[in-house]
Formats: structure tokens, sequence, C-alpha cells
């Protein structure tokens, strides 16, 4: 009798949940955004009797479920630790958390990847630079995974084999290695990126090949203790918030920046951009087509025209001194056969720095 008066509580307390849960699904309003995941969600598909028979309507119902059911974020979170710590599974959707650090699982060396950066580079430069500028410097960021990924058994990419790649086959550019002077602690322990006030050695070494100088002056300030980094998110652990801080002085606070994506002017560091979706776009407002920024402080003329991804952000500012203009470019979000209508390569210094995850999948760089 016992035995099965404890089924019969089993099965109730599962219904409850089964169509407690379900009634909830149908009747709660349709999220449109993650914030945690940074992401849209999936809306309720059109039903029609076209959509039925081809399949479409019930392929995308199921992904309307899975982003639309109650209590989402919990759900993930319970499964993120069940994952690592009951069923002792190494990663979790890609993602690996070791030494109180996140990182993603990019694995192997793209070599596809690399010539298609290449072919990409060359572009810009037998389009743009050659017999124009002044110089050009490359640099790669390496992924934490990098510092992080050997020692806790991990597969690591071959950064060696990229960075060679780049070192031979860029001709026209002079390769500048910052991998040894970075580690693991450099970067937000739940973000891709690289921490502003870690990066002065990587910087200084950079503008020691542009012949150009650093700032010796800069203090730190607290931008936010409030920031959940694009892996807190995806992995769904429960991580604490961390600290983004910035470099500043009279110098950095003078110049202005101009935005050409919304003809709007601004400082350096974008305080609004602390409330958004991803506050790392405090840097400089982020990934942006073309920025222009102004140094009325500099002394002569030069021009500093920088390449990058999201991770020049945060590095350019370090690099403003002795330039009375720096253009920053993502061909990401521009098309390359459109630069020259809005940036003036004579006589210029060029700054190419991107991330190994961005080379390892440079499909996103446009045609």
């Amino acid at each position: 009798m016992k035995k099965k008066t404890e089924y019969i509580y089993t099965v109730i307390v599962a219904a409850v949940l089964i169509f407690g849960l379900s009634f909830w699904a149908v009747l709660k309003p349709a999220d449109d955004f993650s914030e945690s995941e940074r992401r849209p969600l999936e809306k309720l598909p059109e039903l029609s009797v076209k959509t039925l028979l081809n399949g479409d309507f019930m392929e995308n119902f199921e992904d309307y479920t899975n982003d639309q059911f109650p209590m989402r974020d919990t759900f993930r979170s319970v499964k993120a630790l069940a994952q690592y710590y009951l069923f002792g599974l190494k990663d979790n959707n890609g993602l690996y958390y070791a030494d109180g650090q996140i990182a993603m699982l990019d694995f192997p060396l793209d070599e596809e990847s690399l010539d298609y950066a290449k072919e990409r580079f060359d572009y810009l430069y037998e389009t743009y630079m050659k017999n124009k500028v002044n110089k050009v410097v490359f640099s790669m960021v390496p992924d934490k995974g990098f510092y992080l990924g050997e020692e806790n058994g991990y597969p690591v990419m071959d950064y060696a084999a990229m960075e060679e790649y780049f070192e031979e086959n860029l001709d026209f550019a002079e390769y500048v290695s910052i991998t040894d002077l970075l580690d693991k602690d450099d970067y937000y322990a739940a973000d891709t990126h690289w921490q502003q006030q870690s990066i002065t050695a990587p910087a200084e070494k950079i503008l020691g090949a542009l012949g150009a100088r650093p700032f010796d002056d800069l203090s730190e300030e607290t931008a936010t203790e409030n920031f959940h980094g694009v892996y807190y998110g995806q992995s769904a652990l429960p991580l604490a918030p961390e600290k983004i801080t910035y470099l500043r002085n009279e110098e950095l606070d003078s110049m202005t920046v101009m935005n050409y994506e919304t003809g709007k002017t601004g400082g350096i560091y974008d305080f609004g951009k602390l409330e958004g979706k991803d506050p790392y776009e405090f840097y400089l407002s982020g990934s942006v087509s073309i920025l222009e920024v102004s140094n009325p402080n500099a002394e002569g003329d030069r021009h500093l025209i920088i390449f990058r991804d999201s991770f020049g952000s945060s590095i350019a500012p370090l690099l403003m001194r002795d330039y009375a203009k720096i253009t920053l470019i993502d061909t990401r979000y521009i098309i390359p056969a459109t630069i020259g209508n809005y940036v003036d390569f004579e006589g210029a210094d060029v700054l190419m720095i991107y991330s190994s995850l961005v080379l390892n999948d440079s499909y996103l760089f446009k045609k």
C-alpha cells in the first residue's frame, strides 16, 4: 500500500510539472531577446497548409518551444552544472571552464581561412597602401585558450603555425608577436576579450614597431562592476560579474571620435554602452565599420590607420599619443572596395591587428 501511494504521488508531481510548465509555456508572452545569450529568440512560426506539408512549421516550432520554454535560463544553468560536475564532461556547448576562466574550443587551425584572410589583406595593401603608406605592422591577438587549454587537458590550436603563416606570407608588413606579453589573467574570465589595463606592454611593443611613443601618465578608472561577458550567457554558469576598467588622461579626454555609421561625434569611451547588450562596446562604441579619432594635442600631423576587430577597440586608445588622426576600419562591416571613399592613406602608418578567433574564421571579412 505504501509503495502504491508513493507511485501515485510521483505520478501527480510529474503530471503537475509537465502540464504546469506546458500551460505556462502556452500562456506566457514570447520573449524577443535573450540577454544572457545576446541573441534574438524564435517566434511562433506561421501555420499554413504549405508550412505543414513541407515540414517547416514543425521544425521551426521545435526551435520556438526550446527558446520560449519557462525558466529557460534556470534549466540551462542546471544542465551546465550537471555536465561539468555530475557527469564529468570536459565542455558544454563548445565551452570549457578551467582555472576560473571560460574559453572556447577553437580547434583545429583552418588553413583555408588563413588563405582567405591573406587574400583580403593583400587586396587592401594593393588597393590602398602600396607606394602610399609609411609603414605597415601586423599583429595577432591569441585567444585565451592559448594560455589556458593545454595545461588543463584541452586541445589547443597551433598558434605558432598561425603566427608563422602571417609572418612569412604578408611580405608588405612587419609582424609583431605579442603572445609572450600576455597570459590567461589578462582576459576577462567570462568573455573573449582582453582587459585594457593588462595590455600596455603589447601596446608599447606595437608602438615601437611604428616608431611612436606610448602614454606615460595613464590612470585607471572603473567603468562598471557589473559586466557579464559573452561566455557568461553561452556557458549558463552562475559566475560573478566582473569589473570593466579603462585607462585615461587629459589627452585621451580631449579626443573626439566621429562615427561614420551614425554621423555622431563622441569621446573615446562610450558610457552609454555600459547599459547595452554588450558593455565591452564601451571601448570606442564597439565594432563599427569606420571611426575617425582626432587628437588635438598631437605634435605634428601623423595619421594611424588601424584595421581591426573588436580587440582593437580597447588597445587603440593606448596607441594614440603621437597621432593627430586615427582611423579605425573593420572590414567585417564595410565592403573593402568602398574604403577609399572615406579614408586617405597617403603618408599614413597602418596597423593590422586581429584576434586568432577571427583569423581562424576569416570568412567574416567582406569581399
